[in-house]
């Protein structure tokens, strides 16, 4: 049996009212073997606690111990801890695009103004979400968007987060699901949640970045390739012979100096666009099929990444610089890390292909480009937890 992470105290109710929820009150989810903690401002992933191989309880995700510091983050550095990005998440060239005929031109807050990130100015991980439903175990956010930032259309997205039981067969699993409803026109929807992971916790030297981590992606044999400010060229590529191959698990760190201006030009380390593509019969969106797997030697934490979506956006935080400080949950003292260093996390987001709206030659508008007519937008992902 999986070891049990001790529950905390729920702050959950019943049923909240946008009038009666702060955003940043935090609210925890658990079940045995996993908790987490969110707070509506950005729909935002605080804390998860999972046990580690020696049975003691981790903090997995960075964050902040301070829920205001967040709002701090968004002013200054803007690393995005955390929250749901969109209404489209990742990068759209110039900031523009086109749908029957119509070009719409969201705010470009990137690269001096080339592109538009993550929902442009002011997006979904700076929005107020409200708490409309909650137990023990899950908690749900919603958000009306009226067209912001210049997006065509008005849409409404259910986000559902859920903690489950480990098993005798199995650790315990976290769910995201977001659903977004599009109420009148037609409009690109592309949403991720942009965690930050380090599943070493910070519990020692080794632990405290996450090159000695490692990482598996066995049905990424492709990748899309960028510009030097990361927007794709429209071209799309093989990994095997690049240090982008992860078809078989290798340590993060040992090909990463390979990576000159993989993240863009002066950049070294890994920010990249993986394809995802399921084996034969398994279907394009297919969700039982583990299409990513992290461990940390440190802790003996294992991660198992399950979606139906198409793509991995996989970050190494190669610009952290060594000035945010880790959580005081994650603080060890001796040995751990007291400060967020060069590639002391990954980003793993779970989307669609990058830039895909400005690029009819890939065939991917029915996975980009929503209507009253095509149904929601869903973005299931699942995390699976173990030991090794």
């Amino acid at each position: 049996m999986y070891p049990l992470v001790p529950y905390a105290p729920l702050l959950l109710l019943p049923l909240i009212s946008a009038q009666s929820s702060s955003p940043l009150q935090k609210y925890t989810i658990a079940a045995p073997g996993i908790n987490a903690t969110f707070i509506p401002y950005g729909a935002r992933l605080t804390n998860l606690f999972v046990n580690d191989k020696n049975g003691n309880p981790q903090d997995v995700v960075l964050g902040y111990d301070d829920p205001a510091q967040y709002i701090n983050d968004t002013n200054t550095v803007h690393t995005y801890y955390g929250p749901i990005v969109g209404r489209y998440a990742n990068r759209i060239k110039n900031g523009t695009f086109t749908i029957d005929g119509r070009t719409s031109h969201i705010p470009t807050n990137e690269h001096n103004g080339s592109d538009t990130l993550h929902g442009g100015t002011t997006g979904y991980d700076q929005r107020n979400w409200t708490v409309v439903s909650s137990n023990a175990s899950s908690i749900t956010f919603s958000l009306l968007d009226p067209g912001y930032e210049g997006f065509p259309g008005t849409i409404i997205t259910y986000a559902t987060y859920t903690v489950s039981s480990s098993t005798s067969s199995s650790g315990p699993s976290w769910t995201s699901r977001l659903v977004s409803i599009p109420l009148d026109e037609p409009t690109p929807i592309m949403l991720a949640n942009h965690i930050y992971w380090n599943l070493g916790a910070f519990v020692s030297a080794a632990g405290s970045t996450v090159l000695n981590d490692t990482l598996h992606m066995p049905y990424s044999a492709r990748y899309i390739p960028f510009d030097g400010i990361e927007v794709p060229t429209g071209a799309l590529a093989a990994v095997q012979g690049t240090y982008l191959d992860f078809t078989s698990p290798k340590p993060i760190g040992r090909d990463i100096a390979q990576a000159v201006d993989g993240c863009g030009t002066g950049c070294t380390g890994y920010d990249n666009a993986f394809i995802l593509d399921r084996p034969r019969g398994a279907g394009p969106e297919a969700m039982d099929v583990g299409v990513l797997g992290l461990e940390s030697g440190a802790t003996g934490i294992r991660m198992d990444v399950f979606t139906n979506q198409q793509s991995l956006q996989v970050y190494t935080c190669d610009n952290l610089d060594g000035t945010i400080p880790v959580k005081g949950s994650q603080r060890r003292g001796a040995g751990g890390a007291a400060y967020v260093p060069q590639y002391g996390c990954i980003v793993i987001e779970t989307q669609q292909w990058i830039d895909g709206i400005n690029h009819p030659e890939w065939g991917q508008e029915q996975y980009q480009i929503y209507s009253v007519e095509t149904g929601p937008a869903v973005v299931w992902a699942r995390y699976d937890f173990s030991v090794v």
